[in-house]
């Protein structure tokens, strides 16, 4: 089974989600048989290749609101072991940390794309980090096991950038227009950080669709909105 996550590395709803997705799949016993690819998308492609303040980007575009939000986003992650210190944490543009992550799949294969993938948000979200600086991209691929002066030399390249853009634009053309977007199979898709026992109904109906499990009468039917999104 092949399941493809759409999400942005400033997204703390894919961060949420990533973690909530990776306790479903610990939980399915075919998990040896599901392969894991992450694609990128942007929910902010304009933004200006310059760092800011979180508190400051976020308030700017949501106005008074956005202290509420990231509220709910600090006690979400509490309560899936995550940390979000969102008073330390820098807004960038992240295309350079999707091509990044484009080059990790390509040379590395999806095991270490999905390391730098946690990386990139752990760093983002609870570090502080600028993961729109090549330096620190660099760093953090070494981190997550990349080699880093080979990385630091794909970022100083434009190398990956067209092939990235392409992708977002596929994504939009297909139907993915949030994130994240989990689509499974390239047939059944799922969109927002849902709860793990969720995602777990997904693989197991998945799998019975696709006769990777064995069938124990109808498979049920997915009554969470999110699992009716279809991927075109």
């Amino acid at each position: 089974m092949k399941v493809e996550i759409y999400s942005d590395i400033a997204c703390p709803w894919c961060y949420v989600g990533k973690r909530r997705f990776e306790r479903a799949l610990a939980a399915f016993p075919q998990a040896g048989q599901v392969e894991v690819v992450y694609r990128p998308f942007q929910l902010s492609p304009e933004k200006a290749e310059t760092p800011e303040p979180h508190r400051a980007y976020l308030s700017e575009r949501f106005g008074p609101q956005a202290t509420a939000m990231d509220a709910r986003l600090e006690e979400l992650g509490r309560a899936e072991g995550l940390a979000f210190d969102f008073d330390r944490a820098i807004e960038n543009n992240t295309l350079l940390g999707h091509r990044l992550l484009r080059h990790a799949l390509t040379v590395y294969g999806p095991a270490v794309q999905a390391a730098l993938k946690d990386r990139l948000l752990v760093a983002h979200f609870a570090e502080g980090a600028d993961v729109g600086d090549r330096e620190t991209l660099a760093s953090l691929a070494a981190e997550a096991g990349l080699d880093r002066d080979k990385a630091a030399a794909f970022l100083a390249t434009d190398e990956g950038r067209e092939e990235v853009l392409a992708e977002i634009d596929e994504a939009r053309a297909i139907g993915v227009n949030a994130v994240p977007t989990f689509v499974f199979e390239g047939k059944w898709a799922v969109q927002g950080g849902q709860e793990t026992s969720t995602f777990l109904r997904v693989l197991e109906q998945v799998a019975q669709e696709t006769g990777t499990a064995p069938v124990a009468g109808d498979a049920a039917a997915c009554t969470d909105d999110a699992c009716e999104v279809p991927a075109p």
